[in-house]
């Protein structure tokens, strides 16, 4: 049975407690208080740990759910109103993930929570680290979900900013990881827009001529992969494996990204494939 499965089931009131326990609980219409105890019971002996193993995904893919969809509305709150723009954000990354009609209701509700005066922000997020444990590539993707979100009206606040700067700090993550972070979202957002217009993404046929040729799509590309476009064809190799590696689909659900999530990652790396083949075909690389 997948997280899922196991959550409407009610069976995750026995894993997942706290905060995140109480938010997925009232999303679902159930009372969760039992706290970890199921899994620190599984836990114990060899004889259990594979068990025990996939608990923990299924833990964390849950804990992922509910924290991305309730700090989004949070998030989208922060100025003092959720715009349409917000709400259609939100609505696009169910669409992406190919939700349910009963897994998009509790995304919404987890939204509604989060816009609430009372969420505990902290606690929530906190505890959502806490659950990753070392796994600092979902924290990233996290963080990138909650960017889609301040830069839903196509600017980001102050508040904003400084909220998302605050949740990274709660995360684990510096300044510095985070502006990498803002970086190289902000790079992917152009890069896309650069390609749409010049019509990537249609018919192969058509070879993306015209983007081999613009120079915002090629800053884009290079910012994107998160390297200079001074450094050397090795450089580049490197960076493009890098920036791979960290977002690939299907070592992020081994770690804890939910099923359902596997799309977002999908297209993260259909990007880095194709900004880098622009910068190949830009540089003659073989």
């Amino acid at each position: 049975m997948s997280w899922w499965g196991k959550v409407v089931g009610g069976a995750f009131g026995m894993m997942l407690g706290g905060p995140l326990g109480a938010l997925l609980g009232a999303a679902l219409g159930h009372k969760f208080d039992k706290g970890l105890s199921y899994f620190s019971e599984l836990g114990r002996g060899s004889a259990k740990a594979g068990k025990a193993d996939k608990v923990e995904i299924e833990r964390i893919q849950s804990a992922f759910f509910t924290a991305t969809f309730s700090v989004m509305g949070c998030v989208a709150k922060t100025d003092g109103h959720v715009t349409n723009d917000e709400i259609a954000v939100a609505q696009q990354v169910m669409d992406q993930m190919q939700l349910t009609s009963e897994q998009r209701q509790m995304a919404r509700n987890l939204f509604n929570q989060g816009k609430q005066p009372n969420f505990p922000l902290e606690a929530v997020v906190t505890q959502f680290r806490n659950e990753c444990q070392r796994r600092v590539n979902l924290r990233r993707m996290f963080l990138e979900v909650q960017l889609l979100a301040a830069y839903a009206d196509g600017e980001m606040k102050i508040a904003e900013r400084q909220l998302l700067i605050r949740i990274a700090e709660l995360l684990g993550l510096s300044l510095r990881e985070f502006q990498a972070i803002e970086r190289i979202f902000e790079a992917t957002y152009q890069f896309r827009q650069s390609s749409s217009q010049s019509g990537y993404g249609g018919q192969q046929g058509r070879q993306r001529r015209a983007d081999v040729h613009s120079e915002a799509g090629i800053a884009a590309a290079y910012r994107l992969l998160d390297v200079s476009a001074t450094a050397s064809d090795d450089e580049v190799k490197r960076a493009y494996r890098r920036m791979m590696s960290r977002n690939h689909p299907d070592k992020l659900v081994s770690k804890g990204l939910p099923e359902e999530m596997m799309r977002l990652a999908t297209e993260k790396t259909q990007e880095i494939k194709s900004a880098y083949e622009q910068i190949k075909r830009v540089r003659g690389i073989a």
